[in-house]
């Protein structure tokens, strides 16, 4: 009703003919106050004010305080903030408007004694946001009188609880925290009194209580809250049991937010002012909130200890962190991993990593994250060991913190640990060694969490980072017999021995700690670790020397310690010899200073170094076979090379050697092993040889078999990497592990009923039967005795026995086939790499040409096998590395003078295997490396100096000196490349099926441009020649695509130019002859491109003044134009009339003619019910102020305008604002006539006859009213023989009215859209 009378308002203002003839805009603005979109509020509220401000008028700025006002208790949700934003402004930019005149305009408008009880809501809201417009103009505190009536509103208001809520209390909270403490004493102090001693009844009534005490405390004195409720403190024991209903009350209402009440905070706060925060934590947070088992109230728990970390002391965290609070919070989050659950750990998360980024002091930041480090369960603490809020610890801090890590690992303190069990851990843990389970989980996270710190992007020193690397691999890999000062890591002995499993696993962690290092940036401020941030080295330290240098320095230390330590797995002698001789090699290498070869000693040094800290793992014999190999290879690489003999048996080059061992290491399932091989290779490219590269292409090779052996491997590697898996999920919750065990135990049962049926156990079984005489082919009527019944069943389960050992030996086999050929492709993936590394950094090599036919045979194969995920991503792999590293390379082969003929010839292959092949997504890529060797072989320069193809004029090379460079064509043979596309070209416009596309032929002509003069003939006459009607709309295409070719017309004269465009439009003209009838698809899309590339030729033709002849054409067009397909086609048609203006003919103008069915409907038409009439609606408002006088006189003897005057897009604006369609049908129609080309005549009688629409609109106003009113007598004014229907059918028709409003709705909505 607020919203209806707004509207009333700016339909009937004091003045219409002053204020709305002059500021239909200005009017406007109200409404897009009340959009829904923020933008367009905004946007709509400064140039409110903006305009109130430039026009300076009182009855102007009177009306907009008056809409304003009554805009405060729309109806709609939207309109209600923008109305009151724009209040507030206007309060805030005139301050000669007097507070109290507007908040009396406010209170009369919306009364909520006088209003009726439908409204109640809308009133309240009216005076809700009239108090905040007040506010928000920043003049309510400088205003007392206002400020006092304000707030003696808000205190009404507080009792429609049902409708604000607590808005009314929050809102007078604000208003209190901005107001000065005189103000508050004199003034407001009084007025509250009544609510402030009622503190204790509602949860509002405290918080202001609260917000009082802390912003006021010279007011609300001890002495003054004494007489107030009794007690000078808030939070004492007397107060515990009404402030804990209090906070559950607060709680629950904060439920759907899932936020902290704010009376809550504040409790907290004055706790700490009046020194009695621990017996709030403990008595009313930790005995009382958590005996009701709520959700709200835990979280509001876990909120208000989140909350309170930046407020306490140190003793205080203390406190809180090993309380009971902190104890469910770890509760709930090992009880909710299930997907559904509501977690609250990504919030605690969000307070700590506020907290610790905030807090300078670090002993405080050591507490809190010890605190959340202790909270275990069973031993496992409750946070992630990669939790990221280390990243804000101090260096102090987490130096500190990697010290308790390293202690609690050597001697674990469960007892400083906040340890809790679940009910199902409780029941499982009876046959557990409880204290050792407990003990090895912890060490397990520690050791994680240790090597996450060195991950974590946290400010931290090299001494730091090395000093958790040597803890980890010493404790991984040795054990301590005898303290020494030269080891620090013997200094604290270990409390409970590691056994072997607590071993392997911190082995595996260290391993991963080595792939962090690798990929560790260069840390330290000297200007040398700066330089090689700078180019991007990782790896390394600011020295310059690999992490994994330093951890083999800090291993061969240890073993030449063996006094004092022991290594839990001795090396052998052999090992020994090959680390000892490893170590000289690295340091050989490290005295040689090359520029030319430092990389390849990086290489060979980060190699070595990486296969000697692999002898420490548990099966070091793969390993000891490589590094020999690779000793081997690197004596021979930087040793003096004798002089090479022809012998039958030639050892391999050293970088053959290496490729060799690095596709070992790529078939190991290790991350480290993967980047560094990548790394490796990257360095060693430039001595790449073609039998090293074939090498890599063998295992892509999709025809070669792979062999037993290297299967064997694959699995053996994949049962590591299944086991060490689990290794690494051994914390997961035992619900998870009992739910897989049900569902193997379905899968299991499921395959045994799908298996078929074994004729060879049938007839077993049978012959057992028989044997037994159980199948009652004897027709005596003796059964068999116990004896004979107890042999056969032993006899039938021993053959079931077996069946099933069968079954299983078949379901193992089938698993193992599978395992073994998902490792293959795995490994497939990782070879990959070393490919792309190679085309990216050797793209100039010509090894590259050996790899196109291997990269397109892979995909081929793939296109054609199964399609589950891994094959997908091996296939996109591929086809990204070929398309981007390769096909796409800016830098290519330079030196291609020995390979021409090859390289053609490799053309041509290519060109026939695209030609010939079915599917079109496999061909493309064939085309694509046709295309990549064109490329190389133009970009190359011969020895012979090769003419060009076409001579130019002196004229052409003088005004375009680029002419020789684009026309260049390097070491390609033209005639014979032009030959091979010839013979595709034509195969793909004269063959139905060709694998070709248009697509390809037109990346030809864009990047070869020398090519289109030798085919361009080719596409001339497949105009007409072409196999179908979609061979010819494509030589269409291509040809209108080549023709604007400025490289085309550089290489013909004017004369064969003339020729080129006299026979295409000539080839163009008799197709068109061809073309019948317009039913076809595939015969409008020929039509389609002809007059494409039609007014390419006209319009060149026309420019040009060149001398074709067009007569036939022009004949041919028109009789064309008598088609009836032309003409139904939009497109066809626009393209047709393009065409025929090159001809000089005009598209003919349809003359205006009246749709007689819908003039003779209209009369029929029944008038809509119930709906707001024509005058009112917003579009027509302007209408019905014109007709009241305002309106200039349209014409003077008022007659319509006629036929040939009202044309589309020939009506003046009076026109079209004094013409008004009957119905929205009528405008539909009126539309549909106008897109034909046709405008509708002026719109009937209505238009003429205005006083005729007046009173229609009355009648149907008055009928309206009557049948809402008399409804109940409508049966009495119907005839008798209509009565009995009307009962019948009345429900009915109620229905098809509701169903016809709804659509009527849609309608106008989307209309006014």
């Amino acid at each position: 009703m607020a919203e209806r009378g707004a509207r009333r308002g700016a339909a009937l203002p004091a003045d219409p003919r002053g204020l709305l003839r002059k500021g239909r805009a200005f009017l406007d603005l109200f409404w897009d106050i009340a959009k829904p979109e923020q933008e367009v509020r905004l946007a709509a509220t400064e140039n409110l004010l903006r305009h109130l401000r430039d026009g300076g008028k009182d009855d102007e700025l009177k009306y907009a305080l008056r809409r304003l006002v009554e805009g405060l208790g729309a109806t709609r949700e939207a309109a209600r903030p923008g109305f009151s934003l724009a209040l507030a402004q206007v309060l805030q930019a005139f301050e000669e408007i007097s507070l109290c005149s507007v908040l009396e305009q406010i209170k009369e408008k919306h009364n909520l004694e006088k209003v009726k009880k439908k409204l109640v809501r809308n009133a309240a809201f009216g005076n809700f946001f009239g108090v905040m417009s007040l506010f928000q103009s920043g003049r309510l505190v400088k205003d007392q009188k206002a400020l006092l009536e304000s707030i003696q509103l808000l205190q009404q208001l507080a009792h429609h609880q049902t409708h604000l809520r607590d808005l009314p209390s929050k809102t007078l909270v604000d208003i209190l925290s901005e107001v000065p403490e005189t103000v508050f004493e004199e003034v407001l102090f009084g007025v509250l009194q009544a609510d402030l001693t009622s503190a204790f009844k509602s949860p509002e009534n405290l918080h202001l209580l609260l917000v009082g005490m802390q912003k006021f405390p010279g007011v609300l004195k001890p002495k003054r809250l004494k007489k107030l409720f009794g007690s000078p403190t808030i939070v004492n024991e007397e107060n515990i049991p009404r402030l804990v209903e209090l906070l559950e009350s607060a709680a629950k209402s904060e439920k759907k937010d899932k936020k902290l009440p704010s009376v809550g905070l504040d409790l907290l706060q004055v706790a700490l002012k009046e020194g009695a925060f621990e017996l709030f934590w403990k008595e009313a947070v930790e005995n009382e909130l958590f005996k009701e088992k709520s959700g709200p109230v835990s979280y509001m728990c876990y909120r208000l200890l989140g909350s309170a970390l930046p407020l306490l002391s140190l003793d205080q965290l203390q406190m809180v962190l090993k309380g009971r609070v902190m104890q469910h919070y770890g509760e709930h989050v090992v009880t909710t991993q299930l997907p559904d659950r509501f977690k609250f750990a990504p919030e605690m998360e969000a307070y700590v990593d506020k907290f610790l980024n905030s807090c300078d002091d670090p002993e405080r930041q050591l507490a809190v994250i010890i605190g959340f480090s202790t909270l275990t369960n069973q031993g496992y603490p409750v946070v992630p060991s990669v939790w990221r809020v280390v990243r804000h610890l101090q260096p102090v801090a987490l130096q500190k913190y990697v010290d308790w890590l390293k202690g609690m690992f050597l001697k674990p303190d469960l007892d400083c640990c906040l340890d809790f069990s679940t009910n199902r851990q409780k029941q499982n843990q009876e046959n557990k060694n409880i204290a050792q389970h407990k003990i090895a989980r912890l060490r397990k996270w520690i050791i994680h969490r240790l090597m996450s710190i060195v991950e974590s992007p946290v400010k931290k020193e090299e001494s730091l980072v090395m000093d958790i690397s040597r803890f980890c691999f010493f404790h991984a890999f040795f054990e301590t017999k005898k303290k020494t000062s030269q080891i620090p890591e013997t200094n604290a002995l270990i409390s409970d021995p590691l056994d072997e499993q607590a071993h392997s696993l911190a082995a595996n962690y260290f391993f991963g700690l080595l792939h962090t290092l690798n990929t560790l940036p260069v840390s330290g401020d000297t200007a040398e670790a700066a330089a090689l941030r700078e180019k991007h080295i990782h790896g390394v330290t600011a020295d310059g020397k690999l992490w994994i240098f330093h951890l083999v320095e800090y291993a061969n230390e240890l073993l030449s310690s063996e006094k004092y330590v022991k290594a839990v797995k001795p090396f052998t002698k052999e090992q020994r010899d090959a680390w000892e001789r490893t170590l000289q090699s690295v340091k050989n290498l490290q005295k040689k200073k090359s520029k030319s070869d430092s990389a390849r000693l990086f290489a060979f040094q980060q190699l070595l170094l990486l296969m000697a800290i692999h002898l420490f793992k548990q099966n070091p014999s793969e390993t000891m076979d490589l590094l020999s190999d690779l000793l081997n290879c690197t004596e021979r690489a930087f040793g003096k090379e004798p002089k090479k003999k022809k012998t039958e048996n030639e050892e391999p080059e050293w970088v053959e050697v290496i490729v060799e061992i690095l596709l070992s290491l790529l078939a190991q399932p290790s991350l480290l092993i993967r980047r560094i091989s990548n790394s490796v290779f990257g360095r060693i490219c430039p001595n790449l040889t073609k039998k090293g590269l074939q090498l890599i292409l063998d295992v892509l090779d999709p025809y070669q078999d792979q062999d037993e052996e290297s299967a064997v491997v694959v699995v053996e590697e994949a049962e590591k990497k299944i086991k060490s898996a689990q290794d690494m999920d051994d914390d997961e919750s035992e619900d998870s592990s009992d739910d897989g065990d049900t569902e193997e135990e379905n899968d299991s049962e499921d395959e045994e009923k799908n298996e078929e049926v074994d004729e060879d156990f049938r007839s077993q079984l049978i012959n057992v039967l028989q044997a037994g005489n159980a199948l009652g082919e004897d027709e005596s009527d003796e059964e068999l005795d116990d004896e004979a019944m107890m042999a056969l069943d032993k006899n039938i389960s021993a053959l079931f026995a077996e069946q099933q050992k069968r079954i299983q030996a078949k379901k193992d086999e089938k698993d193992r086939i599978r395992k073994e050929k998902i490792l293959r492709r795995d490994f497939k993936i990782k070879v990959l790499d070393l490919v792309e590394v190679f085309l990216s950094k050797q793209p100039e090599n010509p090894l590259v040409f050996d790899v196109i036919e291997p990269l397109l045979q892979v995909i081929e194969q793939c296109m054609s096998s199964d399609s589950d995920k891994q094959e997908v991503d091996f296939l996109q792999k591929t086809a990204h590395i070929f398309t981007n590293s390769l096909c796409r390379a800016k830098q290519y082969c330079k030196k291609v003078d020995v390979l021409q003929d090859d390289l053609h010839t490799f053309v041509e292959r290519l060109v026939k295997k695209a030609c010939k092949h079915t599917d079109s997504s496999v061909a493309l890529y064939y085309f694509s490396a046709s295309l990549y060797l064109l490329k190389v072989l133009k970009g190359n320069v011969s020895d012979k100096s090769p003419a060009l193809p076409i001579p130019l004029s002196k004229k052409q090379t003088n005004t375009i000196p680029q002419a020789c460079q684009l026309l260049s064509t390097g070491c390609l043979d033209v005639e014979r490349v032009t030959l091979i596309y010839q013979q595709a070209l034509t195969q793909f416009l004269s063959k139905r099926n060709s694998a070709l596309t248009s697509s390809m032929f037109l990346d030809l002509f864009t990047r070869f441009p020398i090519m289109c003069k030798p085919l361009i003939n080719i596409l001339i006459k497949s105009i007409t020649t072409g196999a179908r009607q979609h061979q010819q709309a494509q030589a269409c295409l291509l040809l209108q695509k080549v023709l604007p070719l400025r490289e085309l017309k550089l290489s013909t004269t004017k004369e064969e130019w003339e020729e080129l465009i006299r026979e295409s439009i000539s080839q163009v003209t008799e197709s068109l002859k061809v073309s019948d009838k317009l039913r076809v698809k595939a015969e409008k899309e020929k039509v389609a491109r002809s007059l494409e590339l039609l007014n390419f030729l006209l319009k060149t033709v026309t420019q040009q003044k060149l001398h074709v002849e067009l007569m036939e054409l022009d004949k041919v067009l028109v009789a064309l134009n008598q088609q009836e397909g032309i003409g139904k086609s939009v497109r066809l048609d626009s393209l047709y009339w393009n065409v025929m203006r090159w001809l000089n003919h005009t598209k003919p103008k349809k003359e205006k003619t009246a749709d007689k069915r819908v003039q003779e409907a209209e009369p029929l038409k029944r008038k809509k019910k119930g709906f707001l009439p024509e005058t009112k609606k917003r579009k027509n408002r302007k209408k019905a102020v014109q007709e009241n006088g305002a309106a200039p006189a349209a014409r003077g003897d008022g007659d319509s305008a006629a036929p040939e005057e009202q044309l589309l897009g020939t009506e003046t604006p009076e026109q079209n604002n004094v013409r008004l369609p009957a119905s929205r049908k009528h405008r539909k129609q009126n539309r549909g006539v106008r897109e034909n080309g046709v405008a509708v005549e002026g719109s009937g009688d209505g238009a003429v006859n205005g006083g005729d629409a007046e009173a229609d609109k009355k009648r149907k106003k008055k009928r309206n009213r009557k049948r809402k009113g008399d409804l109940g007598n409508e049966t009495e004014q119907i005839p008798g023989a209509k009565k009995a229907k009307v009962g019948v059918s009345q429900e009915a028709q109620q229905k098809q009215g509701k169903a016809k409003k709804k659509r009527k709705e849609k309608k106008s909505a989307v209309l006014q859209e």
